[in-house]
């Protein structure tokens, strides 16, 4: 609130200095994690380079030996005439080989750091190998605060009949990048200085560019009354955007008395409809306990005079009629008083949804907003009614010693869009569930009870229906269903 109170001046002095500096966090952010992830994958792809090199020549050795082919002899086939050795050498790699149990059966000499495996291979490393499709299981790890990054993988015969598992531990060194990193960001650093000075002497002058017109419309508007003859701006040079706001100030004078004159008609009318729910409300109150009285009084009334049942019978009828002539009378204010009339516009459903979940900071509301638009004949206004009261419903029926959970999802089937609203409250009851959308009906110790009454009826106007199902003690859904067009 107190940045609100400041200025034009300063705020826009403030707001250009935070754009620049907000800009070259971002940048300088967006720098980092892309010059992290482009390293990551250069480390995976060299070591899946290097690896397939290692197979190959691993494959040659293979076909090469007068060794029986199996597991029993892999240790003998890649110790004879060192071409572990040799082949560790001509990749800069260090090797290890173990047997399909996971026992170290021969390693190269030159491993770049000592003991970046064990001797033995962990059932998880065994088990995941063997579970992969592709045969390949790449190990993270970390050491003396150097990373490595282990390749596993089966060495097999002509077959393809695994004979060892082969890994590779390869060092992943960063220097060179992180040595990139730093340049760059230090030259990053020095444009945006350069540019934040810019901007603290373009906010300057600008700022006082503005507000010096601004000054002069603000002197205006304050002397401007409804009762009287209001002078128009005339103000020199100034921007388009300054001279649009004097143009919409002259036209508003023009147009002043033409307001007024609708500003006093807009009252009265709201006068009428206040005064017809007043009305309404004051003819229904008596009208059902008067019906009820009559027909009780024809049911148990037993005169003896033999003409006194006709009498009785025309007053009665009399008596009905005038009631529903006064119930037509207060249908009819009712329904002058109904505001504002429904508009029907082509809209995203799935977007107005999304709108109208925002009034609410609740974070167990669960709406999938990656969804497809879908765009159906709706009310705006009366799309959001309808979703913040079955929302509100929801969380209302959810009980306190209850985690609440309420489910929202749009999708469109057969032509027609439907809207559920699912939650997790204490469900309807037999008895309920028949009077649920009867107005004025309601569970809680507050409110109305018109809620769900005014969402059936805002659907049906669109051809729609609103049905629920619900199990008590479990929760309930709700769901809306209109045709798209």
């Amino acid at each position: 609130m107190k940045l609100l109170q400041l200025s034009l001046r300063t705020r826009i002095f403030i707001s250009m200095t935070l754009l620049i500096f907000l800009a070259s966090i971002l940048i300088a952010a967006v720098t980092i994690y892309q010059y992290k992830e482009e390293a990551e994958e250069y480390h995976q792809e060299r070591l899946e380079r290097k690896e397939e090199r290692i197979q190959i020549a691993i494959d040659n050795v293979l076909e090469s030996t007068t060794y029986l082919v199996d597991e029993d002899h892999v240790k003998l086939i890649f110790r004879d005439k060192n071409r572990i050795y040799q082949i560790s050498q001509e990749h800069s790699l260090p090797i290890k080989i173990y047997d399909l149990s996971g026992q170290l059966l021969i390693k190269s000499e030159g491993d770049f750091v000592a003991d970046t495996t064990d001797k033995v291979l962990s059932h998880v490393i065994i088990d995941t190998l063997s579970a992969l499709f592709d045969k390949r299981y790449l190990v993270k790890s970390e050491k003396d605060d150097k990373k490595f990054l282990s390749s596993y993988t089966y060495i097999s015969d002509s077959k393809a009949k695994p004979l060892a598992i082969l890994n590779l531990p390869y060092l992943e060194d960063d220097d060179l990048i992180t040595r990139e990193l730093i340049e760059f960001l230090q030259r990053l650093g020095q444009v945006y200085i350069l540019m934040l000075l810019i901007a603290v002497a373009l906010a300057y002058f600008l700022s006082r560019y503005i507000t010096k017109s601004l000054k002069t419309i603000s002197d205006t508007i304050d002397q401007t009354r409804l009762d009287k003859r209001n002078k128009r701006i005339k103000i020199g040079d100034a921007s388009d955007e300054i001279y649009r706001l004097v143009n919409a100030y002259n036209s508003m004078i023009d147009e002043l008395e033409q307001s007024a004159a609708m500003l006093a008609k807009s009252e009265r009318e709201a006068a009428w409809r206040e005064m017809a729910k007043q009305v309404a409300h004051e003819i229904k109150n008596p009208l059902t306990p008067m019906r009820l009285t009559v027909q009780s009084f024809q049911r148990k009334f037993d005169p003896n005079d033999p003409n006194i049942h006709q009498k009785i019978q025309e007053y009665s009828d009399t008596l009905i009629q005038q009631i529903d002539t006064m119930s037509s009378i207060a249908s009819a204010f009712s329904n002058f008083a109904q505001m504002p009339a429904q508009k029907s516009e082509m809209l995203d459903v799935v977007k107005i949804v999304g709108l109208a979940l925002d009034i609410f900071n609740e974070d167990y509301i669960i709406f999938p907003t990656e969804k497809e638009e879908i765009i159906a004949k709706f009310d705006r206004t009366q799309l959001i009614r309808v979703v913040t009261n079955l929302v509100k419903n929801g969380t209302q029926a959810i009980p306190k010693d209850r985690v609440p959970k309420i489910i929202v999802d749009v999708f469109s089937e057969n032509g027609e869009v439907i809207i559920t609203v699912a939650d997790n409250g204490l469900g309807i009851t037999e008895e309920n569930k028949k009077k649920i959308f009867e107005p004025k009906f309601t569970t809680k110790t507050s409110g109305m009870g018109l809620g769900l009454g005014m969402v059936k009826n805002i659907v049906e106007t669109y051809n729609g229906n609103i049905t629920f199902t619900s199990q008590e003690g479990k929760g309930t859904v709700f769901k809306v269903r209109f045709p798209k067009e």
